[in-house]
């Protein structure tokens, strides 16, 4: 018997996901590259319902995109900072300020809104330690609306994964 689970996507219907999908989710996770006969295959289905799926689990968000993931020191993105933010003030509009510039940021790999002393939490990739400064000094702390500000050097990464599944 399928064990059935229940994913809510923000702004979309809720999508009944069984084990074949999470087989088909966990393969991708592992390499986008795999074809629908090779997914079909090791997941014992024929390819067109495997299509199928794919095609109804990207409609509803859960597959949100493909991407290929790189080494961030082999692109001379020699550096990885975590930066912590608080805002000065707590409105839409300092937010929308703030998120609309670190959004455009194409240094800032991720941005998370969080709890407790910091309001955000971003993920930087720059060249070097001079570029990650320039950044700094020229872009994130021209942001209007930022009050307090802390930069942590990433020293060595012992897991990086995307796979939730």
């Amino acid at each position: 018997m399928a064990a059935k689970s229940k994913t809510e996507q923000a702004g979309t219907s809720d999508i009944t996901l069984d084990d074949k999908d999470f087989a088909i989710l966990r393969l991708l996770q592992q390499n986008a590259k795999l074809t629908v006969r090779e997914i079909a295959a090791s997941i014992h289905l024929s390819a067109t319902p495997v299509h199928e799926r794919i095609k109804r689990m990207e409609a509803n968000g859960v597959i949100k995109q493909y991407a290929t993931l790189l080494d961030h020191r082999k692109v001379q993105k020699g550096i990885m900072v975590i930066c912590y933010i608080s805002l000065k003030e707590h409105n839409r509009k300092i937010a929308k300020v703030f998120i609309d510039a670190v959004t455009g940021f194409p240094e800032v790999l991720e941005c998370y809104n969080i709890s407790g002393q910091f309001d955000f939490m971003l993920k930087i990739v720059a060249e070097n330690m001079e570029s990650y400064h320039d950044f700094y000094l020229h872009k994130l702390s021209m942001i209007k609306g930022i009050s307090q500000t802390q930069s942590i050097f990433v020293m060595g990464v012992l897991k990086d994964t995307h796979q939730l599944l």
